[in-house]
């Protein structure tokens, strides 16, 4: 049987961004933590967007083809229906100035690039809670194997499984999305960062490890491989009866 609670009803995640990798990047990282997420690559695109479909955050870039995010972020700010939408804000802008003027404007929170993607997916998690916190829950559950977020505790069939940080933050991106399969690079990017360079062998490693600790007896392995092309957590679990 398979229950997951990651978000109920899920989140909508708007992300304004026109360096198109990077909204692809961002998207598919938003999506993998359960969100349901719009993408637009202009200012003004964004700002009919909003007005069709009010959303629970936005990632939103400081330079804009249309309309700068900074400007939206004012105009955002003044509007009766989304003077309260949370607003993270992505900028190459470090000056402390700069990050003054965005959070002055009225930004929530303020990330320079190039910046570590689980740090933001975090920003993005801890605004949510604080802000929707009917759209977050703080328990991920697959099978017979429970995860708690706040906590930082892993339990399977009842019994604790310690883990170290990396292999829980392996385990809680692949929990997100069972049966899907993520390559190699897909997970460097969504566990380690995309700006951490390490090699994609270390993957295998990690994940190793995980499986070790969390197989006892005659558990099932969590972790499916699928030759050539990477790893997926099992949505054939069994809670136990």
């Amino acid at each position: 049987m398979l229950t997951v609670s990651a978000m109920h009803p899920r989140a909508k995640v708007l992300v304004v961004e026109d360096e198109e990798p990077l909204a692809l990047l961002l998207r598919y990282n938003l999506e993998a933590e359960g969100y349901a997420v719009d993408v637009v690559h202009r200012g003004d695109e964004a700002e009919v967007a909003i007005a069709e479909s009010s959303p629970d955050l936005i990632v939103l870039d400081w330079m804009l083809p249309g309309l700068s995010g900074l400007e939206l972020c004012r105009r955002l700010r003044t509007g009766k229906d989304s003077r309260t939408i949370p607003i993270i804000l992505l900028t190459a802008r470090s000056e402390e100035s700069d990050r003054i003027r965005g959070l002055t404007t009225g930004a929530d929170d303020y990330v320079v690039k190039p910046f570590s993607l689980p740090e933001l997916m975090a920003r993005v998690r801890a605004i949510l809670r604080r802000t929707s916190p009917e759209r977050i829950a703080s328990v991920l559950t697959v099978g017979d194997i429970e995860l708690d977020r706040e906590s930082h505790r892993v339990t399977r069939n009842g019994r604790q499984v310690h883990l170290g940080p990396t292999e829980f933050r392996l385990l809680e991106f692949l929990m997100q999305s069972p049966g899907r399969v993520f390559s190699r690079a897909q997970l460097l990017d969504g566990v380690w960062g995309r700006n951490v360079y390490v090699d994609e062998r270390t993957v295998d490693v990690h994940i190793g490890r995980l499986r070790k600790a969390m197989m006892r007896g005659a558990e099932t392995d969590p972790v499916r491989t699928v030759r050539g092309a990477g790893y997926a957590f099992s949505d054939k679990l069994q809670e136990t009866v």
